[in-house]
């Protein structure tokens, strides 16, 4: 119905549209501005008069009305309407492509959605009919709309986008090789008949784009074919034609990028990979010329892109079923394949091609033989017959094509389609983890973190889209990218330290080392670089006379089956006797397994030289992290990476072992204290074998004579290398992926089938409750414990009947006591609900949140096994049902295991402080993994860490086995003198059980016996058992009942049975050991961040670790693989299902995504796409929570227009602070609009380090003004967009609060960037925006709705008002904030302890407007006046 009310909604605005353009005249006019203004010419002018349009929704009044209205016959304006609405896309998604969850052509869905396709198929018919000079712009188009072909897109976009890489294209494919693979497949067969029944002109013309397009680019690789006599002349016609050809490598660049997302999506390459195999494309595109040029950056580009392009081509999946194949399934194919030519060879070329016939299949599908027997081949003819036999090119084609001489083109053909190819996680099982020189300033693959890139830029670079062919494919994209954004991380980071050393040439150094011994060389090299500079993070290596500051001391050989070395160690030494104490003390924590990395300045080889410009020709310079010539410029020859194994001192003490014992020293001699370190280091094995065979520094392996440098990184940055390591032993064992996650999910996060399948109510998921052991049938009652606060709340949060312990209706009173409840749906009818209630324990405090009806149908889902997906808008407690489910599951399912996974520290803690805060957890069964448990705030005594718990579970068990003494010695079984020395209980929890058994149980069973009995008519205390051990008075053993009795026995069995769960504690004597077992055995509530999952899931599955539920807080500001490694905690048993049962992610793809530092990766690569994010787009069905209780309604109202049916909670309009009004202001929320200060607006005093003056005086005196009148300044937060804008405000925080002020020492309780501050929130917030002359990533509306969203009470917006207004994308916000007065206004003589009421009315002349900053700051100099002149 929603669907239909949209359309019916968007039909009346098409008819709006077509009223307001009624005439032809003025849609002409209109279109005429439009093209001849901005799109008729392609100066730097015509791009910000497009950027303006498309701003002020030029697309929406006026270019997409013109196709929703299209006729059928031929129109002139078409191909000026076409052009137009493409180059306003294309900045689009410059601009806001990513903001909006369905791309930059969401536009559409505000119309009718059969209208929309009609339209869109309308526009891509006029699109492929612009010709080849529009080429470019068309792909880069393409590009756009096959990334963002979203589930919601899907119906307006799919079917044309899909023909014009349908089966269509395959009627331009060589025949012959058309009819061998309809004759291999009757599923081809099948769907080629039926194209040929339904062909017809119009749906033909969106399948020859693709021809025409590879055609246009073939003539562009097109060069002369030549031979050895004149290849002088070929070398000059090249270079004469070489800078004509390089103007069409953008559309080549373009068109590869293109190929490879068609390549990268099953729906696309079904038929697209035939034909270009059939057209031996990527072929023609390795021999051009423009491959040949080993030198030229461009080329290295398009060398990249063309070795992607094969790789996809020879992918291990099949055509038509996608189902992924097995490394022996792919060599089945390629021996089939030599199995072919060798029988070929044999029937028709016995001599000319004998090494291929007799060889073995394996021999023969290796690259290098067949190039070798091939060359020994000596007639053309007999190449261009073979391959014509085996129909891999046609004779017309060998003789027709110019991309390189034929002979060559001939052999690239055989061996392509024959040779074995090295699978791409073998490659990238032999590449080093740690980056290298040449990997960190490679400008390809690790760009300028701050470049923003353009619609029509090309990288050789992964993405991450909407769909993946296999496992395999989505693992090594993430591994490509997260190694890449780890090395720019490490670049910045070694950029910076190197800066601050500042190296430099020793000077009256004359030595000549050129005329030196090897050994000797190096050592003069490296005493001629000297630091004069110092970093906090870097230390010069102490360099030995006679040994090098990295000494190898043990190369293991390769281990079977390996090329790399199995272990290369060495040692390095650092002198920290210069350092001060605080510094000495951070480099002494350096520990086991700690990443360093090693640095080799030489400054012999600095070149000096200014920074580096931006290519574009602004004046602005590349800064020091994204400059590559910046080794060059600082001598730095050489980078490698280690882990520390083990830290020692100058007398051999092992520091890094705390339990290492330690070496006497003789008192009587006085020694100076120790500060050099010897640290044992592993090297990366693959990086060193590189260097040893040539492939890494043209240094060999004396480059680590080179390193003199030692850098150390923060520990939350350094865990790269173990991340890296799970995804590639991921990659290794993609088969146990497929075995460890469920069946029923593993379509739904490849992007396949229908996305609603894993949910709860799916029939899919039905059926898989009723098959397997352990899961909750459908027709079986949800146990949801105390969700429910009372009766009346439970009938309140279910529509439809509810039926209470048989009864439809009953009338609750206040008195009635609180009860938990088990609810079932009925499976006929769902609207019926029948519930039953039990005992509520009055010892736990429990669930006193009254949760809404929609967070309990998030509850119900969360239990039920599948998938659950729930977005929770600011405000809406997503923290609380996330709590709530868990603790059903673990009163529910008692023998499952749960897993917690989260972000940040922060949020784990906040998440695992509510769980036990609830106290119906016993908290032996909870723990804590990772390292920011130290943060953790809970009223226990012992920590969660897992010796935290170890010891927690000893001093319970040593307390139990006290109680079991005690029950023994009020027996008389055992005195007072059977305890130990120490006086401890002389029981084992062996023992304890062998004494419940003959004593306990016994006595039981008596006195069960004889209150049955129907002659028992004594009082029961008196045959009562343990009368002393209870310690019952008289009255109470006169009083006791049958009941009472049985809750007392329950007590003793209830310490037994702890006691059993601590047996095996008894025989594990290690800590390593009862850990393992506590972890594997004991807990059934993990919690851990999503970076320690991904370090510690090796270790976890080697233990054997299991679990059955996993619950995911902060979900959508997670990386995709972040969130999909917890899945993998477990290994996936061949014979058995995966043990996974629920998976509930949380959070809100309305907010910021994650952070990636370096922009190229988000933009390009949709790096920043969460796996949450992903999902919603696929259209997995979601929870979104509907009611707000954080903010005032009216500022809520700034961000609730994002989200579906967002409304606010009852306490928000009635509770005393939201009904009063902020002391000393008019508004409770507005914009303040802020003028150019001391004559200047936003700037950079280095690149993209924005800041604005005015604005942080502004947001500095504002804050000021609310302390002075009584506000809690950690009641304020003052937030900002950029990283210059909170530096400044820190500065001027440190001024204008510094010691000696009024207010010194005071500090808001947060300067933070609004992106850091996501996720927290504060009763006030100010916010500066910083940017006067574009609005920036700003922008981007995920960012601002953050922004607003911070607050609770108060809302103060300091901005350029000219420029965020007229922004198309934020005007939802800025209407409503410029309806209040763009200038402050205060309310004079009002403290902050007024209690002014919301509706109260403001005298006249109490309220005062602020002009200016200079104004407010006047207006805090005598308020601190007046302070001052009281003190004295």
């Amino acid at each position: 119905m929603a669907g239909k009310r949209r359309g019916e909604k968007s039909s009346s605005s098409t008819t709006k549209r077509t009223k307001s353009n009624s005439s032809k005249s003025e849609t002409q006019i209109s279109l005429e501005q439009i093209y001849t203004s901005c799109l008729a010419e392609t100066s730097s002018a015509s791009s910000a008069a497009i950027r303006q349009l498309e701003a002020e929704g030029c697309i929406e009044t006026t270019l997409w009305p013109l196709f929703l209205q299209h006729k059928s016959k031929e129109n002139d304006d078409w191909s000026k309407a076409t052009k137009s609405l493409l180059r306003l896309i294309l900045a689009r998604n410059d601009s806001t492509g990513k903001s909006n969850l369905n791309g930059p052509l969401a536009f559409m869905l505000q119309d009718n959605q059969e209208e929309a396709s009609r339209a869109f198929s309308f526009f891509i018919a006029q699109l492929v009919q612009l010709g080849n000079e529009n080429y470019h712009l068309i792909v880069q188009f393409l590009i756009i709309a096959y990334n963002n072909m979203t589930l919601e897109m899907q119906p307006i976009v799919r079917q044309p986008l899909l023909d014009v890489v349908g089966i269509g294209l395959w009627q331009h494919m060589p025949k012959r090789y058309r009819d061998l693979l309809i004759a291999r497949s009757t599923a081809f067969k099948r769907r080629w008949e039926g194209k040929l029944a339904n062909e017809n002109e119009e749906n033909m013309k969106e399948s020859t784009f693709i021809p025409q397009l590879l055609s246009q680019v073939e003539e562009y690789f097109m060069v002369s074919e030549s031979t050895d006599e004149d290849s002088d002349m070929e070398d000059e016609m090249i270079t004469e034609n070489e800078s004509e050809s390089d103007e069409h490598l953008p559309l080549i660049y373009s068109t590869l990028q293109l190929l490879i997302d068609l390549l990268s999506s099953t729906s696309t390459r079904r038929y697209l990979r035939p034909y270009l195999l059939s057209t031996n494309f990527s072929i023609k595109c390795k021999l051009s010329h423009f491959n040949q040029r080993k030198n030229d950056k461009h080329d290295q580009l398009l060398h990249a892109l063309t070795r992607t392009l094969q790789q996809l081509e020879c992918f291990a999946i099949e055509d038509i079923s996608a189902a992924p194949l097995s490394e022996e399934e792919m060599n089945s194919v390629y021996h089939e394949r030599v199995h072919i030519l060798q029988k070929m060879c044999h029937r028709h070329y016995p001599d000319a091609l004998s090494d291929i016939i007799y060889a073995g299949v394996g021999m023969c599908a290796d690259e290098i033989f067949l190039r070798k027997a091939f060359a020994r081949v000596v007639e053309d003819d007999i190449l261009i017959d073979l391959c014509h036999r085996l129909r891999l090119v046609d004779r017309e084609e060998s003789e027709d094509q110019q991309v390189a001489p034929k002979r060559k083109f001939l052999e690239e053909v055989l061996v392509y389609h024959h040779a074995l190819k090295q699978s791409e996680t073998k490659f990238l099982s032999s590449l080093p983890l740690y980056p290298d020189e040449r990997l960190l300033w490679n400008q390809f693959l690790v760009p300028m973190g701050n470049d923003r890139i353009q619609s029509d830029s090309t990288l050789a670079l992964p993405r991450m889209g909407l769909q993946y062919l296999t496992f395999s494919d989505y693992l090594l994209r993430s591994f490509k990218l997260l190694r890449l954004e780890s090395a720019y991380e490490i670049r910045n980071d070694l950029v910076d330290v190197v800066r601050r050393m500042r190296p430099a040439r020793r000077h009256g150094y004359v030595e000549d080392v050129e005329y030196a011994d090897e050994d000797d060389m190096w050592i003069k090299r490296r005493k001629m670089t000297q630091f004069h500079g110092w970093s906090r993070m870097g230390l010069e290596l102490v360099d030995e006379e006679t040994a090098s500051p990295v000494t190898l001391v043990k190369v293991s050989p390769p281990k079977l089956g390996e090329k790399i070395p199995g272990e290369v160690l060495a040692e390095i030494v650092i002198d920290l006797k210069h350092c001060g104490d605080r510094i000495r003390q951070e480099w002494d924590s350096i520990g086991e397994f700690d990443n360093l990395f090693l640095i080799g300045v030489d400054a012999t080889k600095m070149e000096g030289g200014p920074l580096s410009s931006l290519e574009d020709g602004e004046e602005k310079q590349v800064a020091d992290e994204d400059d590559i010539t910046f080794p060059r410029r600082t001598g730095i020859v050489a980078v490698r990476g280690c882990m520390v194994l083990q830290v020692r001192d100058e007398l051999g003490n092992i520091l890094s072992d705390p339990y290492a014992p330690r070496i006497d020293v003789d008192p009587n001699h006085k020694q100076e204290e120790s500060f050099k370190r010897i640290l044992k280091v592993a090297l990366d094995p693959a990086q060193y074998a590189m260097d040893a065979t040539g492939g890494g520094s043209p240094y060999g392996t004396k480059v680590y004579q080179t390193l003199n440098v030692v850098v150390r990184r923060q520990g939350k940055e350094n865990n790269f290398k173990a991340i890296l390591e799970t995804v590639r032993g991921l990659m290794k064992g993609s088969g146990s992926v497929n075995r460890s996650i469920p069946r029923w999910l593993q379509p739904v996060l490849l992007g396949f089938g229908n996305p609603a399948s894993a949910s709860f109510n799916s029939q899919n998921m039905i059926k898989f409750a009723q098959r397997t052991l352990g899961v909750t049938p459908p027709d079986a009652a949800l146990d949801y414990g105390d969700t429910f606060i009372s009766e009346a709340h439970l009938r309140h949060s279910f529509e439809g009947k509810l039926i209470v312990d048989g009864q439809a209706e009953k009338e609750e009173s206040e008195k009635s006591p609180r009860k938990k409840y088990r609810i079932k749906m009925e499976m006929d009818n769902e609207s019926t609900i029948v519930a039953s209630s039990y005992e509520f324990p009055s010892s736990i405090s429990g669930n006193s949140i009254p949760f809404t009806p929609v967070q309990v149908k998030a509850i119900r889902s969360g239990l039920s096994p599948g998938l659950t997906m729930i977005v929770g808008p600011p405000g809406t407690g997503k923290t609380d049902v996330a709590v709530q489910i868990i603790a059903n599951l673990y009163h529910s399912f008692p023998t499952q295991r749960t897993v917690l996974i989260t972000h940040s520290n922060a949020a784990l803690n906040d998440l695992f402080e509510k769980v036990m805060a609830r106290g119906d957890i016993d908290e032996r069964y909870c723990l804590r993994l990772g390292a920011g448990e130290r943060d953790l705030q809970t009223e226990t005594e012992f920590d969660f860490t897992k010796t935290g718990r170890v010891n927690h579970i000893l001093a319970r068990r040593a307390a139990l086995l006290e109680e079991v003494q005690l029950i023994s010695e009020s027996l008389g079984i055992s005195g007072v003198g059977e305890r130990a020395a120490d006086g401890s209980a002389s029981y084992t929890c062996e023992t304890s059980s062998y004494f419940e058994r003959h004593h306990i149980q016994k006595r039981i069973q008596k006195f069960e016996m004889l209150t049955s009995d129907e002659s028992f008519d004594g009082k029961v205390g008196d045959v009562f058992p343990f009368k002393k051990y209870f310690k019952l008075t008289d009255e109470e053993v006169s009083s006791l009942t049958i009941d009472g009795a049985q809750k007392l026995f329950s007590k003793l069995k209830e310490c037994f049975q702890e006691l059993e769960e601590y047996r095996p504690l008894e025989l594990l004597r290690s800590q390593k050991q009862r850990i393992d077992y506590l972890l594997t055995k004991q807990v059934k509530i993990v919690a851990m961040t999503c970076t320690h999952a991904a370090i510690a899931r090796s270790h976890l599955v080697e233990l054997g670790f299991q679990y059955d539920n996993l619950v995911v807080e902060e979900a959508g500001q997670m990386l995709d693989i972040e969130t999909f490694v917890p899945m993998l905690l477990q290994r996936g048993d061949l014979d058995t299902h995966s043990r996974l049962k629920r998976i509930c992610l949380i959070g809100d793809h309305h907010q910021l995504p994650p952070v990636i530092k370096n922009m190229t990766f988000s933009q390009y690569s949709n790096f920043d796409q969460s796996l949450f994010t992903r999902l919603i787009k696929s259209g997995v069905p979601t929870i979104e929570l509907d009611k707000q209780g954080r903010a005032r309604a009216e500022i809520a109202s700034l961000y609730t227009w994002r989200y579906k049916n967002l409304k606010n909670l009852d306490h928000v309009t009635t509770a005393e602070k939201f009904l009063c009004a902020n002391p000393g202001f008019v508004n409770t929320f507005q914009m303040i609009n802020v003028e150019d200060y001391e004559g200047r607006g936003e700037s950079t005093p280095t690149s993209y380090f924005y800041q604005n003056k005015g604005e942080a005086e502004y947001a500095v005196a504002l804050f000021q003004y609310m302390v002075l009148i009584g506000y809690d300044p950690s009641k304020i937060s003052i937030l900002t967009t950029y990283n210059g804008q909170k530096s400044l405000i820190e500065d001027i925080i440190s001024q204008r609060c510094g010691e000696g002020t009024p207010l010194g020492g005071v500090r808001p309780g947060a300067i933070s960037t609004v992106d850091k501050y996501q996720g927290q929130q504060n009763d006030y917030i100010i916010l500066s925006l910083v940017r006067t002359k574009s609005v920036g990533h700003l922008r981007d509306i995920r960012r601002l709705i953050v922004a607003v969203s911070r607050s609770r009470l108060g809302l103060y917006i300091c901005c350029r008002q000219s420029v965020f207004q007229s922004c198309h994308e934020l005007k939802p916000v800025m209407d409503q904030l410029v309806c209040k007065s763009t200038k402050l206004e205060l309310v004079t003589g009002e403290e902050a302890t007024s209690l002014r009421k919301l509706d109260d009315d403001i005298p006249t002349e109490k309220k005062f407007t602020v002009e200016d900053v200079t104004a407010l700051g006047g207006i805090v100099h005598s308020m601190q006046e007046a302070i001052v002149a009281g003190e004295t």
